[in-house]
């Protein structure tokens, strides 16, 4: 009896070690449905971005031009500079229409010297300032800020920067902020394409000179009327774009 006992308990532990050491996992002890016929879905985390499929479409243009079917680039004060944007934008594959429209558009980024005490601290900074080469630099009239010095408005920023710092460099404490206004634009209106994508601002370059900064925002609800090319008037637009004040 002590026979069979023993080789009953050797028999126990040889089959499960086999069992737990020597038969592999099958497939489908691990790719197993959940109850229910439906397969468990990887889990994302909140942080992490959504598929690229969901974002491909229009992400140059910024999120909130994903669903937009069509996106506005501009603006433009001079028509022959929107007329080389078309060009460009033919070249990618875009069509565009031309529409006008009188806009509060940033025409570039205003350095200054705001907040001076007298009118007396505003002459001898403009002085200063215009001793260190601003040459364009100015105290504003009556309606604006007092005391305060304009040292000009700029398209790039890396210019605007760089008078800023020449600024500090005499002794002052400039700001800088966008300058707004009230100008008759052109803007282009570019429909989605048919694999859905749009056209990015960075496709189109640098504005040209004496041009206004790009922007790009949904298309606002037009009658095919005001599609129109505006008879414009750019050297008065430009004008009214170069001064600080």
């Amino acid at each position: 009896m002590r026979v069979l006992f023993l080789l009953l308990l050797l028999a126990n532990v040889l089959f499960l070690a086999w069992t737990r050491w020597v038969v592999p996992v099958t497939p489908a002890t691990i790719e197993s449905p959940a109850p229910g016929g439906r397969e468990l879905q990887p889990i994302r985390l909140r942080t992490e971005p959504p598929d690229a499929s969901v974002t491909s479409a229009g992400d140059s243009s910024g999120p909130g031009l994903l669903a937009a079917s069509c996106v506005s680039v501009g603006p433009f004060i001079d028509p022959a500079h929107a007329d080389a944007a078309n060009a460009q934008l033919e070249r990618l594959g875009f069509t565009s229409r031309k529409r006008v429209s009188q806009d509060e558009v940033r025409v570039g980024y205003w350095v200054r010297v705001p907040n001076l005490a007298t009118p007396a601290d505003a002459t001898i900074a403009l002085a200063t300032l215009q001793a260190a080469g601003l040459g364009d630099a100015y105290v504003l009239g009556e309606g604006e800020p007092d005391n305060t010095v304009s040292v000009g408005v700029y398209s790039d920023p890396r210019r605007a920067a760089e008078v800023a710092a020449t600024v500090e460099k005499a002794g002052f404490m400039p700001e800088t902020s966008d300058r707004l206004r009230k100008l008759e634009v052109l803007w282009l209106d570019i429909d989605r394409q048919a694999n859905g994508s749009l056209p990015s601002i960075e496709s189109l370059g640098a504005p040209p000179e004496g041009g206004l900064p790009y922007d790009m925002r949904a298309c606002p609800a037009t009658s095919p009327a005001d599609d129109v090319t505006p008879a414009a008037n750019p050297a008065a637009a430009t004008a009214g774009a170069g001064g600080a004040g």
